[in-house]
């Protein structure tokens, strides 16, 4: 991809309240092929990560390279030009997964190494050190030796950027005990640790000792250890469903209990579960449970146990912080309703968001990504349904917002459809909230329709830009995302005891949102289908077992199966015991697994799976082809030679798509263009 800096960079100047702006809108899309379209809506981001540096004039940006690779580019802020490149990742079993910044002249990255070579696929992360002057790249992932009596798949992770010099960091290490026989010299610690890491000389030292119970680390931002998490294995090697906290006092080097989070069979939590200390007050703030929704709160970390609750909202989950600067300060918090807010604790941010979403046209959602170390800089997402986002800078000195790059190049000059927020009444009277999004110019009147049920289950869609959503509706189809209850971001009760144990009332809330599109005439009799993804691709394939008359096609990508299956892949897993508890014991084990019930699903059905897939095993749909074909239905299976459970690949989606479109059109009784 080769990005030629000016003819992205425009600038917007605060002008008293608003800001001037000069941009041109999303134009009409001109008719062209459905490989033509399923090609541009298919593609990779133009950018999957982006920081900025700590004096604020250069960027670090990850972008596709190829169909699969990863490329690191350095954008220069100041001087302009077209980014520089300075890693190149193949895709082939390696990814760059984020990149952020110790210093000006140092990039740290993570790069995420798979390999199937046993027959299972194993994964690795690994750190790397790049420096902007062009030298060699250094690994700052301890290596094993011959003494190593295994491999830490785990590489490691930054968690302060504020160490006590220049370029020193605080990184998480997954010690590994080495064979003592010979030598004094063995590494014997075992566990999660942490050190003191110099990027660039590779001089490290331990500053907290390997801990083979401790699950994290939570730092001050200001280069000292405040919180550890600690979750002990069971005789056997198994994750228990508890995690305990505990503290350090200022200057102190022993740990003081915070308290016990513990993860419910339905897969939700309970407990105060820190995220981030605030230096200032000598607090953290953390989630925890109100009324049976989530809500943040604050804890004193001076031993008083003092606790405040932040902030609360009825009828929904408070689920993110929102943080910037170096040290990651907590600066608002996030949750989603019909629409995802933000509300601030900084009054000047608060200002500036709401001043911005005013002068950009479209009411879009504005988000703060990162900042200068002074934070005298943000960098900036803007973006909405109908507008796949840019990234600005935001100079606070001279108060002019200037646009770096768009997310997704391919959407330019596109007409994409507005995603509508609604409601329909399921089959008990329950109000289940949704998402609609129609054609461009249409009037919402029978039209052949899509189902689009969301992964997790423990997840929910939210108004955005969504590739899927808007390929379909660009080739004429309306889509209804419906939040069914399993979904998360709406309490405890509205999640029951998740999509799979509750899979009746999830799965029944999908079908009635099928039923709703046809009552209301914005499904044409005949021309009604469901397309789901992960979990969204076992609703969609379970609602055929529980409505078999009312879907005319099923598509599911990478979709679970057998639920029995889904323990069982787990099985040399340390969650194991989690997901048994998750997916439980009862008739609802065979009741709720497609792959049992194929003989019922009467609509023919599309799969598509990666065989790299480690979050939903490729043998799930495998099982599935298998039984459907025995049962004398119409069943095709597409594999991805080396892809994982999001087909993370320009050339691959776009099959997908076009394949995926020709599949309704031939099974909806509806002309291929």
């Amino acid at each position: 991809m080769a990005i030629h800096w000016g003819d992205y960079m425009k600038k917007i100047w605060l002008a008293g309240p608003a800001f001037v702006l000069g941009m041109a809108g999303w134009g009409t899309a001109q008719a062209e092929s459905v490989e033509k379209l399923a090609a541009a809506f298919g593609a990779r981001q133009d950018i999957t990560d982006i920081s900025l540096a700590p004096g604020g004039a250069l960027a670090a940006i990850v972008a596709p390279s190829g169909g699969r690779g990863d490329k690191v580019m350095i954008a220069d802020l100041v001087k302009g030009g077209a980014p520089r490149t300075i890693l190149n990742a193949s895709g082939q079993g390696e990814h760059v997964s984020y990149c952020s910044w110790p210093s000006d002249a140092q990039l740290v990255c993570s790069i995420l190494v798979q390999d199937k070579s046993t027959g299972n696929v194993l994964s690795f992360s690994r750190l790397l050190s790049l420096s902007l002057d062009g030298s060699p790249a250094k690994m700052l992932t301890q290596s094993a030796n011959s003494r190593s009596l295994g491999v830490a798949r785990y590489g490691g992770d930054i968690i302060d950027w504020q160490g006590g010099k220049p370029e020193e960091v605080l990184m998480l290490r997954q010690y590994i005990p080495e064979n003592t026989i010979g030598t004094r010299l063995a590494q014997s610690g075992e566990g999660l640790g942490v050190e003191s890491l110099n990027v660039r000389t590779l001089r490290r030292a331990t500053v907290e000792k390997p801990n083979r119970t401790a699950a994290g680390y939570i730092t001050d931002g200001m280069g000292n250890i405040r919180i550890m998490a600690s979750t002990p294995a069971m005789g056997i090697g198994y994750d228990r469903n508890y995690t305990d906290y505990f503290y350090r006092l200022v200057g102190q080097h022993g740990w003081n209990p915070l308290g016990r989070v513990t993860v419910n069979p339905s897969g939700t939590y309970s407990g105060f579960r820190p995220v981030a200390v605030d230096p200032e007050s000598n607090s953290v703030f953390g989630f925890d449970n109100k009324n049976g929704f989530s809500a943040l709160y604050r804890q004193s970390l001076d031993g008083s146990n003092r606790r405040e609750e932040v902030i609360s909202k009825p009828g929904v989950d408070v689920d993110e912080l929102i943080r910037i600067g170096r040290s990651r300060r907590v600066v608002g918090v996030s949750f989603a309703t019909d629409y995802r807010q933000i509300e601030y604790f900084d009054p000047k941010l608060a200002a500036l968001r709401s001043a911005l979403s005013k002068a950009l046209p479209g009411d879009p959602s504005v988000t703060i990504v990162d900042s200068s170390a002074d934070e005298s800089k943000l960098l900036m997402f803007v973006g909405s349904d109908i507008d796949p986002g840019k990234y600005y800078i935001f100079d606070k000195a001279t108060r002019k917002l200037e646009e770096v790059l768009p997310l997704r190049t391919a959407m330019s000059g596109r007409t994409l459809s507005p995603m509508k927020s609604i409601q329909f009444r399921a089959f008990d009277g329950t109000m289940v909230p949704a998402y609609l999004t129609l054609p461009p110019g249409s009037d919402g009147k029978n039209l052949p329709a899509i189902i689009m049920p969301h992964g997790g289950p423990s997840a929910r869609d939210e108004w955005g830009f969504d590739w899927l959503v808007q390929f379909f509706a660009a080739r004429g189809f309306a889509v209804l995302q419906p939040n069914f209850r399993g979904s998360s971001g709406y309490g405890e009760a509205w999640f029951e005891k998740n999509g799979f144990q509750s899979w009746r009332t999830a799965v029944g809330d999908v079908t009635d949102a099928g039923d709703w599109l046809v009552s209301n005439g914005i499904a044409a009799k005949g021309k009604l289908a469901i397309f789901g993804w992960s979990y969204g691709g076992y609703a969609a394939l379970q609602s055929g077992v529980l409505k078999p008359d009312l879907f005319k096609a099923i598509i599911a990508v990478a979709p679970v199966t057998d639920l029995q299956q889904l323990r069982n892949d787990h099985l040399n897993y340390s969650d194991y015991k989690l997901v048994d508890a998750m997916i439980g014991n009862g008739p609802h084990v065979s009741q709720g697994s497609p792959a049992q019930n194929a003989a019922k699903i009467q609509a023919p059905v599309l799969m598509f799976h990666g065989d790299w897939d480690t979050n939903v095993d490729i043998d799930q749909s495998e099982l599935m082809q298998r039984r459907l074909l025995d049962a004398g239905k119409r069943a095709e299976l597409v594999t991805f030679k080396g892809l994982t459970h999001s087909l993370v690949e320009g050339e691959a989606r776009a099959r997908m798509l076009a394949q995926s479109d020709a599949f309704l059109r031939e099974n909806l009784g509806m002309p291929k263009e």
